[in-house]
Parts: C-alpha cells; structure tokens; sequence
C-alpha cells in the first residue's frame, strides 16, 4: 500500500556528485514519478536527472520553501556533504518510499 503524500524538499541528481536539482513538493512520490517519467520539463528533464538522493520532511509547505532557498543559497560542496551524511553510496531512495 502507498504511503501518504507527505511534504518534502528533495535533490535528484543523474550521478554520484553530479548535477544537483532542489526542489519543493506537497506529495513526495507523485513528483518523483513525473520527473523519472520525463514528464516535467525544464532542469531535470534536460539534464537526465532521474535519481532521488536525498529528501526531507517538513510539516508545512511554508517551512519547505523557506528550507528550498536556504539550500539553493549553499555552495555546492556543502550541498554534497549533505546527502553524503545520510546517503554516502547515493543510492536511489524513491523505491525506499514504497
């Protein structure tokens, strides 16, 4: 059975330590599945990014915004300190959500 939606700010990425994308969602698996279908043009869709390699929960879609531009502010080197903290092999974790 699917977990619920859930409020979430994400990175998706085509490779270790390769492009990096931040995004914001009100329904984590939903989003997911649209970028890995190519179905949401622009950044992602050019890049080949597919793998979601980091994520975090937020209650509010408020608060995940506000975190979004925080993290589009770091520097890139601060960004992969980050996922490698949670996900050092920066394995896939869109099948984990299932």
């Amino acid at each position: 059975m699917p977990r619920p939606p859930f409020i979430c700010v994400y990175m998706m990425t085509n490779q270790r330590h390769g492009t990096l994308y931040i995004g914001v969602t009100a329904d984590l698996i939903a989003r997911i599945s649209l970028h890995r279908d190519g179905q949401v043009p622009g950044f992602t869709a050019e890049h080949g990014l597919k793998r979601l390699v980091w994520f975090e929960r937020h209650e509010s879609i408020v608060g995940a915004i506000k975190r979004e531009k925080q993290l589009k502010k770091y520097k890139r080197e601060w960004k992969l300190n980050l996922i490698d903290e949670r996900n050092p092999h920066w394995d896939d974790l869109f099948e984990e959500l299932f």
